[in-house]
């Protein structure tokens, strides 16, 4: 079992960038693929961005691309997610996600890959 803890969100402006972190505990955090989803009120959960063991692969939703880094220090088993230019859309709960992967390079994206979840981490855009 993995524990995934959140911290880092808030209430923003438009505009402004945020950092979430998400720590884990339980497992060797090199063996495990990380991921970073949000759900908006009223909306399904949805795939934000996606890292491999190694950190060197990662994958985006479409959504994320140009705005969002994902990135994690495997040495503090630690992930995060760099949002910047900061959007009222992007206001959602945002949840860290991990998963055991044989390969290090395999970059995961749909939740049904992912067994292990954090409590999520508010982050509202004002506009």
């Amino acid at each position: 079992q993995v524990q995934l803890v959140e911290s880092g969100g808030g209430l923003v402006q438009t505009g402004d960038s945020l950092r979430l972190s998400c720590s884990a505990s339980g497992r060797t955090f090199s063996t495990l693929v990380m991921g970073w989803f949000r759900q908006a009120a009223g909306k399904e959960r949805e795939l934000v961005a996606a890292i491999s063991r190694s950190g060197g692969n990662s994958c985006y939703a479409d959504s994320a691309k140009g705005r969002f880094t994902i990135s994690r220090d495997n040495a503090k088993n630690t992930v995060y997610l760099q949002i910047n230019s900061m959007k009222p859309e992007d206001t959602a709960v945002y949840y860290c996600a991990a998963a055991s992967a044989l390969s290090s390079s395999v970059c995961l994206t749909l939740s049904g890959h992912y067994n292990n979840w954090g409590q999520g981490t508010q982050v509202t855009v004002s506009s």
